[in-house]
């Protein structure tokens, strides 16, 4: 519903100022509108309850004049000179309608110099109330019908009130709601409705309907209170052409374009030719607008279009299928695409589309019964989108050149709205791309735990975000998980989200502790808000992100928060609990170290990491969330769902199924994790002391170990990494020393130390006794490296297993 000021820029209207009263049989004025007052000078409480002629500033004769006035009836119209405050008199023309119901007249009034000459009054004021284009309705204070000026006669272009109906009883009942809340604007605020398009559904035929131009002004008593609204509603049907084009224009530039998806926009565009200006409408446009991408130019043997949209919606044009799977391709070039790769409207008739289609008449795709048809090229930014095309049928006046040039406005207006959406559509779809190519596998199998993660986006897929989840296999067997949520939505967000998911990955191999890898990730933040222009600081600069490390060999799982929610874990037969961990501040604010937090994660359990996305959803749009009631609702969804022989995949599935999500408000991202245990014989490990000698202990301890897992294949390669590793901690490090074998698929070697010092590999010359060991490892292992921790450090090195 589009309410419009009489002063906001359009053109100027008919009833703009015009004044208006209501009087009964005897000439008594009932009601007296705000403009009324505007034209006099005087209130409604000094008017009402007197006859009308007190208005009159003619002398009017000697004793008796007054009663004989009240007792003729009043003139259908006239010019008269009315009494004004403070002017005196002012000189207006006026035409009075009779009304139905209880009887009387509505008055409208004009300045005379608005409306100069006799001819000029005669025409307007016979236009509003003598030819049908305008029909007048006073409304009660429940917005009944009390009286009109409306004929059954003008039903067929227009609602045809009479007194004691309502709208409802005359249109759909949300057409009816719509117009009443309008005028219930009108009686509540007092300020006058002009020039509000209105479409009403007509009775019976739901594929018809009416498109009138409704004002409203509200009726005062003597004290000023309203008692009521008068409406106008004029037919466009009947509106001269420089008015219709108008007309069509603002309801183009009105109707079409609010909504980004291209099909919405291209049966927006349909919808405001059909009905009214054609009968039927259509929108077809190149599959690459569909898809979001620039249309090729269009060949001189023209170009199949798709059927995007039609007018009615439901009209049936066999074997068109707007939007469907399969849709129908045609091709309009066979009736004016010449004019349409010139830039051009076209106008043709039957007989001219006939014979530019010979006997392919009856294959092509047409409306039943069409006299003419319309089309105009759908052309913005130098593209061609497609064409629109309007149609008249059975008795129907044919187009004209006028209506080409219609056409042709309307075509312009709405061919940059679908370019838009086709924008739109490109972006949005590069973003999803970028979103997906950027996530890792939705499940991963490692000998650490079997993952499975779960993402929508928001809206359904209508906004692209940066919620991420990530399992990252560390050495020895451990594995990594991260959940984390970029600020902001769209390819922005999601290119920053791919930038901190490589990060992460690197900063995973170097092995680092989790609170030291979020600091550093902290300050990458800082440095991409720092990079980025101001327009984007939005996405770049807020982040959050949580990160676990999970050993199988210890059965531990190591935490760390950056403004994150946190996980929850299911211990299987339990129910889920709320994993206490201490957050620090999210991306890139600083000044506050990160904390790690420790948890036993058994065999079995289960870890569920996520973004605010899944336990906001509960929230009204302007409600503050509240994370922990949120949190427990996820907890409590956990527990109902996990379930032994469940896979991950459709456990993940059933708790947003449980939690009611199909279209979130905001990007939604769960992964789950089940954790696994190296077996206790898949290990083994020993501790010596500080002494050279322990070298030649641990080569015999591994040589044994080696055989009894049937991997004497490794046992002599095995032994130099051995010697080697124990030979350095021995020799540069400080007690006590241990040796760890790991075997799961790769046999890996472990030594450790409490030295905190750095092994450093380099290249001996051939006169140096030393310097050789880290050399000689990394030629025996596929990969080595060196973690750190609390109590020192560890050196490993991992071989392939051979198959058994």
């Amino acid at each position: 519903m589009t309410v419009s000021s009489p002063h906001d820029g359009a053109l100027p209207f008919a009833l703009d100022g015009l004044a208006a009263a209501v009087v009964d049989n005897r000439g008594t004025v009932l009601r007296w509108t705000a403009t009324a007052q505007a034209l006099t000078g005087f209130t409604a409480g000094e008017v009402c309850g007197r006859h009308v002629s007190d208005l009159l500033a003619e002398d009017r004769g000697g004793p008796g004049a007054a009663a004989d006035a009240e007792e003729a009836p009043i003139p259908l119209a006239g010019r008269v000179p009315l009494r004004h405050r403070p002017q005196g008199t002012i000189d207006a023309v006026y035409r009075a309608t009779p009304m139905d119901g209880p009887g009387g007249s509505v008055i409208l009034a004009a300045p005379a110099q608005r409306v100069s000459g006799p001819e000029r009054s005669g025409d307007l004021l016979g236009a509003l109330s003598g030819h049908g284009r305008i029909r007048i309705a006073l409304h009660d204070t429940d917005l009944a019908v009390v009286q009109t000026g409306t004929t059954s006669a003008g039903a067929a272009h227009g609602p045809h009130l009479s007194p004691g109906c309502r709208l409802s009883d005359v249109t759909a009942p949300e057409d009816a709601a719509r117009v009443e809340a309008l005028l219930r604007q009108v009686l509540t605020t007092g300020v006058p409705v002009v020039r509000s398009t209105e479409r009403l559904a007509v009775p019976g035929d739901p594929r018809r309907e009416w498109v009138t131009c409704w004002s409203a002004v509200r009726l005062e008593d003597e004290g000023g209170r309203p008692t009521g609204v008068a409406s106008v509603f004029v037919d466009p049907d009947r509106t001269p052409p420089a008015g219709r084009h108008v007309d069509l224009a603002r309801e183009t530039a009105e109707h079409v374009g609010d909504s980004l998806d291209v099909l919405r926009t291209a049966q927006e565009l349909a919808s405001v030719l059909a009905p009214g200006f054609a009968d039927l409408a259509a929108v077809d446009l190149a599959q690459a607008v569909f898809d979001g991408e620039e249309p090729p130019p269009w060949s001189h043997d023209g170009e199949l279009l798709r059927a995007a949209a039609t007018a009615p919606p439901d009209a049936v044009w066999t074997p068109r299928s707007p939007g469907g799977e399969e849709p129908v391709l045609r091709q309009p070039a066979d009736f004016g695409m010449t004019h349409c790769r010139r830039g051009e409207a076209a106008v043709l008739g039957r007989e001219q589309v006939a014979a530019a289609l010979g006997p392919r008449m009856g294959k092509v795709p047409l409306p039943e019964d069409f006299r003419s048809v319309a089309v105009a090229p759908l052309t913005a930014r130098g593209l061609a989108l497609g064409v629109l095309s309007a149609w008249r049928v059975g008795d129907a006046e044919p187009f004209t050149a006028a209506d080409a040039a219609l056409l042709e406005a309307a075509a312009a207006r709405g061919a940059l709205a679908l370019d838009n959406a086709r924008r739109y559509t490109h972006e949005h779809r590069a973003a999803g791309v970028l979103q997906q190519r950027l996530l890792p596998p939705s499940t991963t199998d490692t000998p650490a735990a079997e993952t499975a993660g779960v993402y929508l986006p928001a809206g359904g897929g209508e906004a692209i975000g940066g919620d991420w989840f990530d399992a990252i296999p560390l050495p020895s067997f451990r594995l990594a998980l991260v959940a984390g949520d970029v600020v902001g939505h769209g390819i922005h967000a999601s290119a920053t989200m791919g930038r901190l998911r490589t990060a992460i990955q690197t900063l995973a191999d170097l092995e680092l502790d989790p609170e030291e890898l979020l600091t550093r990730v902290g300050d990458l933040v800082q440095r991409l808000a720092n990079e980025s222009e101001p327009y984007y600081h939005d996405v770049v600069v807020g982040a959050t992100c949580l990160y676990a490390v999970h050993d199988p060999v210890s059965g531990h799982c190591t935490i760390a928060s950056a403004g994150h929610p946190p996980p929850i874990l299911v211990r299987p037969g339990q129910p889920a609990e709320v994993v206490d961990v201490s957050p620090g501040p999210p991306f890139p604010v600083g000044g506050t170290p990160y904390e790690s937090t420790t948890i036993d994660f058994a065999p079995g359990s289960i870890l569920a990491l996520y973004t605010d996305g899944l336990i906001e959803q509960d929230r009204d749009e302007h409600e503050v969330a509240d994370i922990d009631q949120g949190t427990q609702r996820l907890a409590a969804a956990l527990t109902s769902v996990c379930r032994p022989g469940r896979t991950l995949a459709e456990t993940g599935h059933a708790v947003l199924a449980e939690l009611g999500i199909d279209a979130p408000r905001d990007d939604v991202a769960l992964m789950l994790a089940r954790a696994r245990a190296i077996p206790e014989d898949h290990m083994a490990s020993w501790e010596f002391p500080a002494d050279l000698e322990a070298v030649a202990g641990a080569r015999e301890a591994t040589a044994r170990q080696l055989a009894s897992w049937g991997l004497d294949e490794l046992a002599f390669t095995t032994e130099l990494i051995v010697s080697e590793l124990v030979t350095n901690a021995v020799r540069h490090a400080r007690p006590p020393i241990w040796l760890r074998l790991i075997r799961d698929g790769v046999l890996v070697c472990e030594v450790g130390d409490s030295s905190p010092t750095q092994p450093r590999m380099r290249r001996a010359r051939s006169t140096d006794e030393g310097g050789r060991g880290l050399f000689i490892v990394a030629q025996l292992s596929s990969r080595w490296g060196c973690r750190y921790g609390r109590d020192g450090k560890t050196i490993w090195a991992e071989q392939p297993m051979p198959q058994i």
